[in-house]
């Protein structure tokens, strides 16, 4: 059951949209990205009273290589969108350094306009070290931005390379951007980020526009190979599902981005019909589930006091040479009471 304290700021985010709303939507991101053990046991309350105002947005992930232009792209069409009537909110999600731990966060301050609008909310965290370009609390924090009443999440992921795909498997379209001169055919064709994207925008079109094309035509093609090897509805001509297509665009001038929204609509439109985007829903939720069970088990073999006592001279150990760390690791695992490997 929820304290007094909680109560009021969940009654203040399903409530009108207001300032009130917009400080309750952020101290419960808060919480949740806190790692203390009382503030987790509250964010799970918190959470699952939300759970049935949440699943009414269209939730976009959009990636690329760092410098490829996101914070333009969702700033222009978060723009757009909120002329149409929408309510946007963004996660920005800013990469932690491996030496302090610390991020800039910085992500707000390359979206001036779209910030200051009542319609949006920019919420930049950081990576803490998560693998796959997200933060670890990206999903919770996508679902009480639903139950807010923002009809449209944007994650905006860290600048992410091939293998980077996690944001794919929380959002109901997954958008790559990438650069007029990314490389040659054969960077279009390899495995990895190219071949889970629903949509491929080549940005910066106004810098070069004849390289833009080249790169549209190569991803094309590519996208044709990938189909008929991976994917049998990518392969085949099905006017009733979605294929992934490439188009060009110039966030900065906002030349294309119309026509943008346009396929992004009609990507919704589909999934919808065909009820991909329900079972897309679903098969993230049971891989979420998968991923908080493994960073639970993580943390309980962290704090394992079997495990705090054989530590640090096992750690010696590895470091000085004398013991290998595939044998340091089943020991330690071992501690706990159970075999592995």
């Amino acid at each position: 059951m929820l304290n007094s304290v909680d109560q009021a700021l969940v009654n203040d985010l399903t409530g009108a949209p207001s300032s009130a709303q917009r400080r309750a939507l952020a101290k419960i991101i808060t919480l949740l990205e806190s790692t203390r053990m009382d503030h987790r046991k509250r964010a799970d309350e918190v959470l699952n009273t939300l759970l049935p105002k949440t699943g009414k947005s269209f939730r976009l992930g959009i990636s690329g290589v760092p410098g490829v232009g996101k914070s333009t792209l969702i700033e222009t069409l978060g723009l757009d969108l909120i002329e149409k009537g929408h309510r946007v909110a963004v996660l920005a999600i800013d990469p932690s350094s491996s030496l302090s731990g610390g991020s800039i966060l910085g992500d707000k301050t390359r979206m001036e306009r779209l910030s200051v609008l009542d319609n949006a909310f920019i919420r930049p965290s950081p990576s803490s070290c998560t693998l796959g370009g997200v933060a670890e609390k990206t999903r919770e924090a996508m679902l009480v931005a639903e139950a807010a009443g923002f009809d449209i999440v944007i994650v905006e992921t860290v600048g992410v390379g091939q293998s980077e795909i996690a944001v794919a498997g929380m959002t109901d379209m997954f958008l790559l951007l990438q650069l007029p001169n990314a490389g040659d055919d054969l960077q279009a064709i390899k495995k990895g980020v190219m071949e889970i994207a629903d949509l491929i925008v080549i940005n910066k079109v106004d810098i070069d526009p004849d390289a833009a094309l080249r790169a549209q035509l190569f991803i094309t093609s590519s996208l044709r190979l990938l189909g008929f090897q991976g994917n049998p509805d990518h392969a085949s001509h099905d006017q009733e599902y979605w294929h992934p297509t490439v188009m060009t665009l110039s966030a900065l001038e906002g030349n294309g981005v119309p026509e943008l929204w346009e396929k992004i609509l009609h990507f919704q439109k589909l999934q919808n019909a065909n009820g991909k985007l329900q079972a897309r829903r679903k098969q993230q939720s049971g891989a979420w589930m998968w991923d908080r069970i493994d960073a639970g088990l993580k943390n309980a073999f962290q704090n394992h006091p079997a495990v705090q006592t054989l530590l640090p001279g096992l750690s010696y150990e590895v470091n000085q040479g004398t013991m290998a760390a595939s044998v340091a690791a089943r020991r330690l695992l071992e501690a706990m009471g159970h075999e592995f490997f």
